[in-house]
């Protein structure tokens, strides 16, 4: 690779400064800063570093001519990880070498300081989201234990979140973190032994229901509550698991019920009418969702190691294009086979460099983690998936058949091209032996960098807002995923009947959001 030149280095901060480029402001989460400009050279040497030196020639091309996107490049780093907090209350705050440890946390206040302290370690070691699950259930216990007062929970809680919550991640942002809390014991973990100072207790989680109640009565409360100006907290993202037999009345939930309707900030993870339990799944961002059923089957169960999973790397796969150059559905498949396995080469590729990058010490907190996996499959990363996603359904549908995602034939057209790409994944993971999945990936900056190239490329090629777009009102951008148009429709309802033969064929993850007039 070609060192970058004094003129390029001194260009590059020019466009920062002066904000030319629209990345600047891609990200939500980050803000314009010193820190945003060191991150937006860092990455720019990381991109070049991928594209030039790791991957191959035809896989590089495909993302520059803009075929498909492949996320996080600024980093030399995994995607989005999971982690054992059992793990953690067990054997404390360590893994960087000659760096300073932490015992076992035997109390409240100190588990979640040093969950702070793994979020942010780990945050630097890979580039999306850092999760953890059963916060209530594995924290309960330490309440009681400490003798704690609603009062003193809820305050330890608050300093947790705004910790969390403070902009020290590289590039001026906090980690993206989320928390799946239970409300009630699961089964995984109901007749185990509580883990107070890193050793099993006589007591089990079932018995600390008194507990978990104080424990999300707090947390709801202070998430209502907002930061000193009443701002949201952004992070962590709480997920709680929905169920057929989950208590829609429970007085103990009211927080919760307060905290959404003022914020919106939960995330709801629907088992309602689905072969899934929650102890199926792992939540790991935005929308990823692994299926810890696909871990199980590869034998040896969970092996107490279920957390720790993720995803390696996303691709999202540019349909409109496809469907613009196509002019046949046979055309279209076979387009869209060929971009799939380039994506799936990539993927294989990343893999490969970051399995060895963590032999060689570059990810000294996430070695020590994940060692239970390397001793396991003799691979630090055998538990995390490769994700290929995709965008602009409904733009592939109006480029190729010349009608939307809401008409008859575009809907079934889409679930085809659903079922198509899920078929070929299982051919990949049997083929590799490593773990894919199909996820409907958050478009974000690359809904508008691919729907740019495509104009430049293709002038005539359908848009999300061509109409917009053709007035000069607006640049353009693609929908996201499978998604109805953005302005179809302010009816719920009628959004969620086309969507749920759409949304339950990802295997990775999905989301929908539901904006209402009274919010």
């Amino acid at each position: 690779m070609a060192p970058l030149s004094k003129d390029h280095l001194t260009e590059q901060i020019d466009r920062y400064l002066n904000k030319t480029d629209w990345k600047v402001n891609e990200n939500s989460n980050q803000s314009y800063s010193l820190q945003g400009l060191n991150n937006y050279i860092s990455s720019a040497a990381s991109k070049a570093y991928w594209l030039e030196k790791l991957y191959t020639p035809e896989i590089s091309d495909a993302v520059r001519q803009g075929d498909f996107h492949i996320h996080d490049m600024q980093s030399l780093s995994s995607y989005c990880v999971g982690w054992d907090l059992q793990d953690i209350l067990k054997s404390g705050f360590q893994g960087g070498l000659d760096k300073i440890e932490s015992k076992p946390a035997k109390h409240f206040g100190t588990a979640l300081g040093q969950l702070v302290n793994l979020f942010y370690t780990l945050q630097g070691e890979s580039a999306g989201a850092q999760a953890v699950s059963n916060l209530d259930t594995l924290l309960a216990p330490f309440i009681r234990y400490d003798n704690l007062t609603y009062k003193q929970v809820r305050q330890s809680l608050q300093e947790f979140l705004f910790n969390m919550n403070v902009p020290t991640r590289v590039g001026f942002q906090t980690p993206f973190t989320n928390v799946t809390l239970d409300l009630l014991p699961p089964s995984t973990l109901a007749k185990e032994p509580v883990i107070i100072g890193g050793v099993p207790q006589k007591e089990t989680y079932s018995e600390f229901q008194h507990e978990m109640n104080i424990f999300n009565q707090a947390f709801s409360e202070v998430l209502a509550e907002g930061d000193a100006k009443g701002r949201v907290f952004t992070f962590p993202i709480p997920t709680y698991n929905i169920t057929k037999d989950f208590d829609w009345d429970n007085p103990n939930l009211e927080g919760l019920w307060k905290m959404t309707a003022k914020y919106g900030i939960p995330y709801f993870s629907n088992f309602i009418n689905s072969d899934m339990n929650p102890e199926d799944a792992r939540s790991m961002c935005c929308r990823l969702r692994l299926d810890n059923r696909v871990l199980q089957k590869r034998g040896g169960g969970l092996f107490g190691a279920n957390p720790l999973t993720g995803s390696i790397g996303v691709v999202t796969i540019n349909l409109p294009r496809i469907g613009y150059i196509a002019d046949t559905k046979q055309k279209f498949y076979k387009r869209l086979s060929h971009f799939m396995d380039l994506a799936k080469e990539s993927l294989e590729q990343k893999r490969k460099y970051i399995e060895r990058f963590t032999e060689e010490g570059l990810y000294p907190y996430s070695k020590f983690y994940l060692r239970v996996v390397k001793k396991r499959f003799d691979h630090y990363w055998s538990n995390h998936f490769s994700t290929i996603g995709l965008i602009g359904m409904n733009e592939a549908c109006l480029n190729l058949l010349g009608t939307p995602i809401t008409s008859t034939e575009g809907k079934l057209f889409a679930q085809d091209v659903l079922d198509f790409m899920r078929d070929r994944m299982q051919q990949y993971q049997d083929e590799t032996g490593n773990l894919y999945n199909l996820e409907a990936t958050p478009a974000e900056g690359t809904s508008y960098r691919l729907a740019k190239k495509d104009k430049e490329q293709f002038p005539d090629i359908i848009v999300a807002n061509e109409s917009q777009y053709q007035e000069g009102t607006q640049a353009p951008f693609y929908t996201n995923s499978s998604h109805l148009s953005v302005d179809y429709t302010r009816d719920i309802f009628e959004l969620l009947d086309h969507q749920d033969s759409l949304q339950t064929k990802y295997t990775g993850g999905t989301v929908v959001h539901l904006f209402l007039g009274e919010a």
